[in-house]
C-alpha cells in the first residue's frame, strides 16, 4: 500500500517530506488538500493532525504529523533503501545529523520563515512587506549563514561528508529564498553557496522544487 501524503505541493513543509520519500526512493500518494477552502481547519483532516497543519502522513496504520518528524519515522524506518539520511551506521555521523537537524529547526527556519511571510506571502493578501522586519529577520539570518559557513568550510555537507537530513530540511525554505532580492545572503557565502549548488541540483531536488510555484 502506497504511502498517503495529504498536503499541498507548495508548501515548504509538504515539500520536505516530498524529498525525503524520493531520495528513499519511497512510492506514495500526493492527496491535495485545499487550503483555500480550509479543509485543514475542520474533519476529517483535523482527524489527522488536531492543529490543522500540512503535511499529514498515513502509512497503513501509522499516521503522522510534523514534516521532520515524518522524515525521520520515514528514515529510520527505510534505513536500507535509498540514502541513509541519517548515517544510522555511525553513531557520531548520526548524532551530527540529528545536530544540525535541531539547527535548522530552531535556528535557521525562524528568520527565513519569517522574511519569506513578507517576501511573498504577505503580498499575496495584499499586505506590504514589512521593510524593518524583513531587516531584522535578515540580521538574524545572516548570523546564521555565518556560522553554516565556517562548518561547511570544513566539510561538504553540515554533518559531515555525506548527505542527510540535515540538507535535506533547508531546502523547500531556501528554493523561494533563492528567487527572492535577498539570494545574495547565500551567494556571497562562498561554501554556503557551494553547498547550495550541490543540494538544490540533486535529481530529487529539481523534481520536486519544480511543482513549488506561487
Amino acid at each position: 500500500m502506497a504511502i498517503k501524503v495529504l498536503g499541498s505541493p507548495v508548501s515548504t513543509c509538504t515539500a520536505r517530506v516530498l524529498l525525503c520519500l524520493c531520495e528513499k526512493g519511497l512510492e506514495y500518494e500526493l492527496l491535495p488538500i485545499d487550503l483555500a477552502s480550509g479543509a485543514h481547519k475542520r474533519q476529517p483532516f483535523l482527524s489527522l493532525n488536531p492543529f490543522g497543519q500540512i503535511p499529514a502522513l498515513e502509512d497503513g496504520e501509522v499516521s503522522l504529523f510534523e514534516s521532520r518528524a515524518i522524515n525521520r519515522y520515514l528514515a529510520r524506518k527505510h534505513k536500507d533503501i535509498g540514502t541513509d539520511l541519517l548515517q544510522s551506521n555511525s553513531l557520531v555521523e548520526s548524532a551530527l545529523a540529528e545536530t544540525w537537524m535541531e539547527v535548522e529547526a530552531h535556528q535557521f527556519d525562524r528568520p527565513i520563515t519569517a522574511i519569506l511571510r513578507q517576501i511573498i506571502v504577505n503580498p499575496m493578501y495584499g499586505i506590504a512587506p514589512d521593510e524593518k522586519a524583513i531587516e531584522t529577520e535578515m540580521e538574524k539570518l545572516g548570523k546564521v549563514l555565518d556560522v553554516y559557513e565556517e562548518r561547511l568550510s570544513k566539510c561538504k555537507y553540515l554533518a559531515g561528508d555525506n548527505y542527510s537530513l540535515a540538507d535535506l530540511h533547508h531546502i523547500p525554505s531556501l528554493v523561494y529564498f533563492m528567487k527572492t532580492t535577498k539570494a545574495n545572503a547565500i551567494t556571497s557565502r562562498p561554501h554556503v553557496s557551494a553547498w547550495w549548488n550541490d543540494i538544490s541540483t540533486k535529481p530529487v531536488t529539481v523534481k520536486i522544487s519544480a511543482n513549488m510555484k506561487v
